[in-house]
């Protein structure tokens, strides 16, 4: 029976340290905070917003919410970023996605300050990210390389397969895991053999937004298999990309979903907007 990797916990790990330095910036007189806008009224959005909210309180940080009717312009949406980038109190600057379709979230994503892109999606920071030089780390892949760090599971040496190919997660992923050595497989829709690829896999990542994708004769003995995915069929209890009850008994380590990945990704923000704000304060980080 794999382990069950507990998201929950590890979070709560990161999330104290970032609350901790997050006072001692506050006790040399530098607050931190994070601006987030939030086009429409879309369910999902707004809960991920509420919980990072909650998650900037619990820490300390101040959270600026910039709720926006569903019809706002390009125009006015730029122009929100514009003024946010400009002011200096302001030190991360996230974009809830998705945006309604009338807008164009690639030229919201370039119009964000690379130095206060605290989700790690402007070109910028994605060259950073390919070269093992970013000062921003995609939250949700960063996460998974700390849960991977806290559990001391190596990623040297290993064959790391990512199912999935989305500028958020899986390409991100990909260069993470090869930075600390891993051997690399990106798998996607039109990849031949899946099933086969899968089961040479030390270390599984599955980020293709399918409930319960990943079966049993997808993963080998002993592999280590980290569930991305988030899904809520219609009537159903929320799940993974990973079919939990079905891969937990052939994998050395697993995480579930919900309680794996998710908080993860909310920490990794949070760490993210501490580390604007020392580096915009000339502080090394």
């Amino acid at each position: 029976m794999g382990k069950r990797i507990d998201g929950n916990a590890i979070s709560a790990s990161v999330k104290a340290e970032v609350a901790n330095e997050v006072e001692a910036l506050r006790n040399k007189g530098i607050s931190v905070t994070l601006a987030v806008i939030l086009v429409g009224e879309d369910p999902a959005s707004q809960i991920y917003v509420r919980n990072k909210k909650r998650a900037c309180e619990a820490l300390g940080i101040i959270s600026e919410e910039h709720l926006l009717p569903a019809d706002t312009t390009q125009e006015q949406l730029l122009s929100l970023v514009e003024e946010l980038n400009l002011r200096p109190e302001i030190n991360g600057i996230l974009c809830q996605l998705p945006l309604p379709k009338h807008l164009d979230e690639k030229a919201v994503i370039n119009a964000i300050s690379p130095q206060k892109d605290v989700d790690a999606f402007h070109p910028q920071n994605v060259g950073g990210i390919m070269i093992g030089d970013g000062v921003f780390l995609p939250c949700t892949p960063a996460g998974v390389m700390k849960m991977l760090e806290y559990e001391g599971i190596s990623v040297a040496g290993k064959h790391c397969v990512v199912i999935g190919r989305s500028n958020i997660v899986g390409k991100p992923m990909a260069m993470l895991l090869l930075h600390q050595n891993g051997t690399v497989t990106i798998c996607h829709s039109k990849t031949q053999n899946l099933k086969e690829i899968c089961r040479t896999a030390d270390i599984l990542v599955a980020a293709v937004g399918k409930a319960k994708f990943v079966t049993a004769d997808m993963v080998g003995p002993g592999a280590v298999v980290i569930d991305v995915g988030m899904n809520r069929p219609a009537g159903g209890k929320l799940c993974g990309d990973v079919d939990f009850e079905a891969v937990e008994p052939i994998a050395s380590a697993i995480t579930p979903v919900p309680g794996g990945v998710g908080p993860m990704t909310i920490a990794m923000l949070m760490r993210n907007t501490l580390t604007a704000a020392k580096l915009q304060n000339g502080l090394s980080v």
